[in-house]
């Protein structure tokens, strides 16, 4: 057995203010653990919740999402839930992956509950009522794109803000995200038959879904961020683009403009199906459908991202849709809006011009 070269003595002198020796462990009341220790002379008396050992391999900061994850800490993160589905799926998404970076345990409010957990398998955990108002929380703005700097946030009660929905914050954990935002079993199997319906038994069909974003949008992006949205030349160019690749191929068309789609999508092959009345307030229904399609044609918006990103197949997106000095580019990026391997069509901007 080898021993140290060091008589004991040194290595007392040495050690004798890091070496402390346990004596016993006492419980005194209902909850108040304490531990006992003898260094030099003396005996020290120390509650518990000062204990704590941290793994040096651990304790380094995480500088990639690559990195081995921390230790949660003591705090709490939440998130400010603000828009509809696609907005707090994205912030939901954005809090859960910089949380776990940064070692936090994240929460959610009961706003995104009530709008996630009906539709989704989430597992955050819930923040009550009285803990919300009794946190001394710390608001942090995030702006729509992951940076450096997100990785490094070692506040204990943060409250994100914003309205994040990029794949550069949770990407390399999407199989965690893609498991969060499991539909629940009604959902699936009223989307899985709504599909086997309008095929009518045909088999090796290929179902691509197809998101059209009117609404406000109509006039919000030319008047305000000079900007358009999908025309009638971006879906027909990018549903000429499945076509020629696979056989058997259907549209499943989901819109909050239903009427304008009826009107201006050639419909004349009968491939395409429109689902829905386009109502805003219960848009699970829609989202569920596309999800269970194969491919995935979007217009702009973060309800056409989530469609392309839960489906996984390929995906067709609207890009280059405003002009050059529009003040959305100060907000957005299109190389983190959409994923590599997207396909990207050039709107037409001369309605602008």
């Amino acid at each position: 057995m080898e021993t140290s070269s060091k008589p004991p003595a040194l290595l007392w002198r040495r050690h004798k203010c890091l070496v402390a020796t346990f004596i016993t462990v006492a419980v005194l009341g209902s909850s108040s653990v304490y531990i006992f220790f003898r260094m030099n002379n003396d005996c020290i008396m120390c509650p518990t919740f000062l204990v704590k050992y941290v793994q040096p391999s651990l304790a380094k900061a995480v500088n990639s999402p690559e990195s081995v994850e921390r230790p949660l800490l003591k705090g709490m993160w939440t998130i400010h839930p603000d828009g509809r589905l696609g907005n707090q799926m994205g912030q939901y998404a954005t809090l859960y992956a910089l949380a776990k970076q940064n070692g936090y345990q994240a929460y959610m409010l009961p706003e995104m509950k009530n709008y996630l957990a009906p539709l989704f398998k989430v597992s955050m955990p819930l923040l009550n009522n009285d803990k919300i108002w009794a946190t001394p929380w710390t608001q942090y703005d995030l702006h729509d794109w992951m940076s450096e700097e997100y990785n490094h946030i070692q506040r204990d009660h943060i409250k994100l803000k914003g309205f994040p929905c990029s794949w550069t914050f949770f990407h390399h954990i999407r199989d965690e995200i893609l498991k969060e935002f499991t539909f629940h079993d009604s959902y699936k199997i009223r989307a899985i038959s709504y599909l086997q319906d309008i095929t009518k038994g045909k088999k090796n069909v290929t179902f691509v879904g197809v998101h059209v974003r009117r609404g406000d949008y109509v006039n919000v992006m030319p008047q305000h961020w000079r900007g358009v949205i999908g025309d009638k030349a971006y879906f027909e160019k990018a549903m000429d683009y499945f076509r020629k690749k696979y056989r058997n191929v259907v549209f499943v068309v989901t819109s909050n403009g239903m009427d304008w789609c009826r009107q201006n999508l050639d419909n004349s092959r009968g491939d395409l199906f429109f689902i829905g009345d386009g109502n805003e307030s219960s848009p699970g229904r829609d989202l569920s459908i596309l999800v269970h399609c194969n491919h995935t044609i979007m217009s702009i918006g973060t309800f056409g991202f989530w469609a392309s990103y839960l489906t996984g197949g390929e995906a067709i997106y609207l890009t280059n849709f405003t002009l050059q000095e529009s003040n959305f580019l100060k907000i957005f990026k299109y190389d983190a809006a959409f994923l590599p391997e997207w396909h990207g069509i050039a709107a037409d901007l001369s309605p602008l011009l």
